[in-house]
């Protein structure tokens, strides 16, 4: 008896997912893919938006220079030489 069960567990899990795999889940994704379409399409206008400027005008952005300060406290420079061996 139970092992009878057990299959019929299985078989109806079996068709759930079938079924929610056939019908579900593409109404879902459909609307998944509408949002994000919407997002984007949103971004895209709003960009536009910005960047609309006189035609012809030229932008150029740079990045704000940044000045580097140097830690004097790293340590003393030590010079490098080569050590040849007399084999």
């Amino acid at each position: 008896m139970g092992l009878l069960r057990t299959i019929a567990i299985i078989i109806i899990v079996y068709y759930a997912f079938k079924f929610i795999g056939k019908y579900i889940m593409p109404l879902f994704l459909k609307r998944v893919v509408k949002n994000v379409e919407k997002k984007m399409r949103e971004q895209q206008e709003n960009q536009y938006k910005e960047d609309s400027g006189n035609i012809g005008e030229t932008v150029i952005a740079k990045k704000p220079q940044v000045r580097k300060e140097s830690n004097k406290d790293v340590g003393d420079y030590v010079d490098y030489e080569e050590v040849k061996d007399d084999k």
